[in-house]
């Protein structure tokens, strides 16, 4: 029965998140979700900054988790005090059936001092819990910690030619909100034993599955939830979960007097399954493009910790575009695509490309065009040499999501988004990002950073492949789109 009670701090967060979820992660793991790539790429960053944050206090002793049992690292830990090591990062306590590791627990001029350390960019909540719980069970231990600091990162910091481990961190004291916190924290243990003693907790699905982190066991919770329900309206301004209590969860159910106009337009055409067709919108549209008319997009990738020279914690840099170009209405349309090698800063090449391949006075289409502006103004402020040309382009942008959010064309398989993930499959059904190995930005900027980590040139050039499909079929798709534009505004 002690193990089934015993927790650690991470089962304590997720049991204040939802009890449900905590029993689920003890005695039914089989029904987690899968782990994206993304999140396996959270974990990874959490991990390589938690490692660099280290350096700020150099000449400490790490307790390794692999390989050693609880019991093996607290007795380390306690080795290590006696001797009175300066740092441990990884400390790891035992108290009352809680069980911690400390990322830096650090020995200050006036006692002790806790590092939490988080990849984040400012302090949350939910660190706030996490820290009070570590300063509970190291004063249960006897270890009286004078400062407790959530370190994270720093969000102005800019890099130059090296990397300055103590301007990228920043240190938050938390030692108040963290006493703060205390008293609470007996009653919230007690009352999660209990929960654990009586079988699964019959807590049901609410915003908490969302706050502060991504429950992993949503598959499993929200399976009673149809495809087409209140949950899949798009836009603000209602409570989802107050119609869901009150059983309206069908679009069907609910009441149209009480939603926005774009809700309630939504909601008829999923009711009939049918369109909306604005000729004179879309003539609107097109007569503000011109040729050479090029369909144009990035691929960009962030770090934790900035790679280049001049760039900042979570940075989008650009590493690959796609470039679709008709010259002429109705003519051939050829594809041009840049990739750029690994482990090197992607943008002077990149620009390059871009240059050397975008026609001058070009009308180019991006589909939300705000980031490829964006991506393309941060290239002009860094590399301020091609100024001229960059410029050039970014003011030829225009942007093709306009008449698919203006509703000018419009598809109840939509279901009230005008991204281009929704738009693709219901104007242009026989193209899928589905049969994708890399379906989506974020498992992109993933490939990419499995693609500086590769060895085997096999592997890389299979990456490689699958990056160029992916982007690829973004400008297709837009070409695609265009061309359906085209044929609606002629009532073809």
């Amino acid at each position: 029965m002690a193990s089934r009670l015993s927790l650690s701090k991470s089962q304590y967060i997720r049991g204040l998140q939802c009890p449900q979820s905590l029993y689920l992660h003890k005695f039914n793991s089989d029904l987690r979700n899968e782990i994206s790539t993304e999140q396996q790429a959270v974990f990874s960053w959490g991990t390589d900054v938690g490692i660099l944050a280290q350096k700020l206090f150099p000449g400490g002793i790490e307790i390794p988790f692999d390989g050693l049992s609880v019991v093996e690292q607290v007795e380390m830990t306690r080795k290590a005090i006696a001797r009175k090591t300066p740092t441990i990062y990884e400390a790891s306590f035992l108290e009352g059936g809680i069980f911690i590791k400390v990322d830096i627990l650090h020995r200050g001029t006036k006692g002790w001092e806790l590092y939490e350390v988080k990849s984040a960019t400012k302090v949350k909540p939910v660190n706030l819990d996490d820290i009070a719980l570590q300063y509970y069970v190291l004063k249960g231990a006897g270890i009286k910690i004078c400062k407790a600091y959530l370190t994270h990162i720093n969000s102005s910091y800019v890099r130059k030619k090296r990397i300055s481990v103590k301007k990228l961190f920043a240190h938050a004291d938390v030692t108040a909100e963290v006493k703060e916190r205390q008293g609470e924290i007996p009653d919230t243990i007690k009352n999660l034993r209990k929960l654990l003693k009586k079988g699964l907790p019959d807590v049901g699905i609410g915003p908490h599955c969302f706050d502060p982190y991504d429950c992993d066991f949503s598959n499993h919770c929200w399976q009673h939830i149809p495809e087409d329900s209140v949950f899949s309206l798009a836009g603000r301004g209602i409570d989802k979960f107050d119609y869901y209590r009150q059983s309206k969860i069908n679009l069907a159910d609910l009441p149209l007097d009480e939603l926005n106009a774009s809700q309630r337009f939504q909601i008829e055409m999923h009711l009939k399954q049918g369109q909306a067709i604005d000729k004179k919108g879309i003539n609107e549209f097109l007569g503000t493009l011109w040729y050479p008319l090029c369909f144009f997009d990035f691929e960009t990738f962030t770090s934790a910790v900035p790679l280049y020279e001049g760039t900042r914690p979570y940075q989008q840099i650009p590493f690959q575009f796609s470039l679709h170009i008709q010259k002429q209405e109705g003519g051939p349309v050829q594809h041009i695509e840049f990739l750029a090698e690994p482990n090197c800063d992607p943008r002077p090449a990149l620009i390059e490309a871009m240059l050397t391949h975008i026609p001058k006075k070009a009308c180019v289409l991006a589909y939300y065009m705000a980031f490829e502006k964006s991506r393309i103004s941060e290239l002009i402020d860094a590399f301020p040499e091609h100024a001229d040309g960059l410029m050039q382009i970014l003011n030829n942008i225009r942007d093709l999501i306009v008449p698919f959010k203006k509703c000018h064309a419009y598809r109840w398989q939509q279901r009230g988004s005008n991204s281009i993930k929704n738009v693709l499959p219901a104007f242009v059904p026989e193209l899928s990002y589905e049969d994708l190995a890399i379906s989506n930005g974020s498992m992109a900027m993933d490939a990419y950073h499995l693609m500086c980590q590769e060895t085997n040139p096999e592997q890389l050039k299979i990456l490689r492949e699958q990056l160029k499909d992916y982007c690829r079929l973004d400008t297709e798709a837009m070409v695609r789109l265009h061309e359906t534009l085209t044929n609606l505004a002629t009532g073809k």
